[in-house]
């Protein structure tokens, strides 16, 4: 077996990479060693942000990847990855400005080279939406793991055993999740309560269409086919997956900088590590040594997509939501190996 740090080396080779790249935008743009230094510290920040927002994806794709086919998963790991740091981290700011700005492409990468400070703003006027369709898409997420039938491992007996028992209500995750969009419209003003609703529904309708096109690819009768096609339809839910987590990491780190282009700098860095991750945690098996650890993550996913329901309208400092995450997975962390200590004893 790989030593933990085997597993890094690309990541830790995109970091000097990026590094570099961040102290030469910073020369660029500022001309000074002060401005130099500046960049490569939001861009490290950036790069532990993107880490503490995405641990819990890690464990999720680690989960999902497991149960696909070697050429799916190596697919997943590559193109995935590329979709993930350019589509994401790049072209998703660029749309976002296309869109709310009404301007072609090419004025948005050169608003965001130009005028940082109107491009920020731009992104910051589009949270709402951003957060409700996220918000909404994680929250499906984590409630189809927990109102399960076929769950058959609890770590909050309590609590999961009666969601669990939800399971045979026809559609109770759409009802809560709808009911939980309307609590949280009714805290902002009318016009924004419609961009919320609307973002809402289209996260969920997403959501849904991506669960129906799984379904389809996988009753494929043809077996061969049936694995090639159900490996899409997992890629394309975990690429989904991987879009709910990184926009609020996109939104938070113009809190940070204006500038787009060290934005994709640190958040790609961090992409990088969360890849490397999930791909210890399927080679080593950990989520089978660990029982708890993928509760966390789900947990986690809850939490995170209530805190983007919350930022409409509240500031939430993002160091707040990766710390929530990175403490529900130690603590579920915690728990399985207290498990693993007490079943070895019987």
């Amino acid at each position: 077996m790989k030593p933990v740090l085997a597993y890094m080396r690309l990541a830790f080779a995109v970091t000097a990479v990026g590094l570099a790249l961040a102290g030469w935008l910073g020369w660029q743009t500022t001309g000074s060693f002060y401005g130099t230094a500046s960049f490569l510290f939001t861009a490290t920040v950036l790069a532990a942000l993107e880490i503490a927002l995405s641990f819990d994806n890690a464990i999720v794709n680690a989960n999902k990847l497991k149960d696909m086919s070697p050429v799916w998963q190596r697919r997943f790991l590559t193109w995935g990855i590329l979709i993930a740091v350019f589509g994401m981290r790049i072209l998703f700011p660029l749309l976002v400005v296309v869109f709310a700005a009404k301007i072609g492409p090419i004025s948005a990468v050169t608003m965001a080279a130009a005028d940082p400070e109107r491009y920020g703003h731009i992104m910051e006027e589009a949270h709402v939406s951003i957060a409700a369709f996220g918000g909404t898409f994680l929250m499906m997420v984590a409630l189809t793991y927990f109102i399960d039938d076929r769950k058959d491992v609890d770590w909050f007996a309590t609590l999961e055993c009666k969601l669990r028992q939800c399971a045979s209500i026809r559609g109770i995750e759409i009802a809560i999740v709808l009911a939980i969009i309307i609590a949280f419209s009714s805290f902002l003003p009318r016009h924004e309560a419609a961009t919320f609703l609307f973002a809402g529904a289209a996260g969920l309708l997403t959501f849904l269409g991506v669960e129906i096109l799984g379904h389809v690819l996988d009753s494929s009768r043809d077996a061969k086919r049936m694995a090639r096609q159900g490996g899409f339809g997992a890629f394309l839910y975990l690429e989904m997956l991987d879009a709910s987590f990184s926009f609020d990491g996109v939104i938070g780190a113009f809190a940070l900088t204006r500038n787009l282009f060290l934005i994709a700098i640190g958040l790609g860095i961090g992409a990088m590590y969360v890849r490397s991750v999930t791909i210890m945690l399927v080679e080593m098996g950990t989520l089978s040594k660990f029982r708890y650890l993928e509760h966390g993550a789900f947990y986690s996913i809850l939490l995170l997509a209530l805190i983007m329901y919350a930022q409409s309208f509240m500031h939430i400092p993002e160091v707040v939501t990766g710390l929530v995450g990175v403490v529900l997975i130690l603590l579920s962390l915690r728990s399985s190996l207290v498990h693993n200590r007490l079943h070895q004893r019987s």
